[in-house]
């Protein structure tokens, strides 16, 4: 099923953390495109800020915002107190949390519990997080099944990176044939299962080729923040060597709202460059139903769950204040009204 040498996945997950935290694995050139857009101001918005309501259902559940905690790490013991810290402030604050890739738990069951998070979040929206290529390579209804039961998770994101696997060592770079072994296993799976990439942005064409495959949500996961191509290469070199090459992507804002036209139908994850709470605004009004943040998170999380609740709060006021200055009294009544000038 894999040749990862014992202790190698383990041991990138490591150097994974210590290259997010550099400058270095931000895009350097591309930005989100969410920055373009103005927003809308009234003078006399004729509602109260505190009477802003920013509760939003998702995949069957309500969250009190339209956030989740994005898919991060685990598989370390530095990855198990991150995971911990996220959920305790997810769970204070009613948001959802994705897991970080789930296959080192699958392959090393000696790291299960740096996954673990039931215990301080119960009540939360959790996602579990596997590999697409892993289905090409042995994987199936069982692992997915597995990864989902073993933590307690309420869905199941797969996430196509070939840009990253590209450019890592030992990478995964055979995928030819995995749209079908996805319309073969995604319908089997008893839980809702969503496709994302990791921060170079889902494509209109990608989307149209899974669209009948059964999704319940995508996540755009667009160019603008972490180039995981350029954490790659901290991780391998030491040092970005080859920085066009890393830059390649389609900025969230373009595939946010290139998604929202190819199916309309299906709820939307903004991802990728989500840095303050009018970000989350204009990517709700592009048409996503939540968004997602991670890197943000991670010197908090690195700190303790009241640093990662407090950089969270703070989100969510800005969130709020934009809503309240463009008059709207509610998720519901912002969701969209960009979409005509992206």
């Amino acid at each position: 099923m894999t040749n990862t040498p014992p202790g190698g996945i383990q041991a990138r997950k490591l150097r994974h953390i210590e290259a997010c935290l550099r400058p270095e694995s931000q895009y350097a050139d591309v930005t989100t495109g969410l920055e373009r857009l103005s927003w809308p101001y009234r003078a006399l918005p004729e509602i109260n800020l505190e009477d802003v309501e920013l509760n939003t259902p998702f995949l069957g559940r309500r969250l009190r915002a339209p956030l989740l905690i994005g898919a991060m790490t685990g598989g370390a013991e530095r990855g198990a107190g991150i995971n911990r810290n996220l959920a305790t402030a997810a769970q204070r604050l009613g948001l959802g949390m994705m897991l970080g890739s789930q296959r080192v738990m699958l392959e090393r069951p000696e790291v299960a519990a740096s996954f673990q998070v039931r215990d301080v979040a119960p009540g939360i929206l959790l996602v579990g997080n596997l590999g697409a290529a892993q289905f090409t390579l042995g994987y199936g209804v069982a692992e997915a099944q597995r990864a989902v039961s073993l933590v307690g998770a309420d869905a199941l994101a797969i996430h196509v990176n070939p840009l990253q696997e590209a450019l890592q060592a030992g990478g995964d770079t055979r995928w030819s044939g995995v749209v079908a072994r996805l319309a073969e296993v995604v319908p089997a799976l008893p839980f809702p299962v969503l496709l994302k990439e990791v921060g170079h942005g889902l494509d209109v064409t990608t989307i149209r080729a899974v669209a009948e495959v059964g999704f319940a949500a995508f996540d755009v996961a667009g160019a603008g923040g972490t180039s995981w191509a350029r954490v790659e290469q901290l991780v391998r070199y030491g040092a970005v060597l080859t920085p066009d090459l890393c830059e390649v992507g389609i900025p969230t804002a373009r595939a946010l709202a290139d998604a929202r036209r190819a199916v309309p139908g299906v709820p939307l994850i903004a991802s990728g460059g989500i840095r303050t709470g009018l970000d989350a605004a204009r990517a709700l009004a592009l048409g996503a139903q939540v968004v997602a943040v991670a890197r943000p998170l991670l010197a908090p999380a690195l700190e303790s769950a009241e640093a990662v609740e407090a950089w969270l709060t703070r989100f969510l006021d800005e969130l709020r204040v934009a809503l309240f200055v463009g008059g709207f009294a509610r998720v519901e009544a912002v969701r969209g009204q960009l979409a005509e000038t992206a």
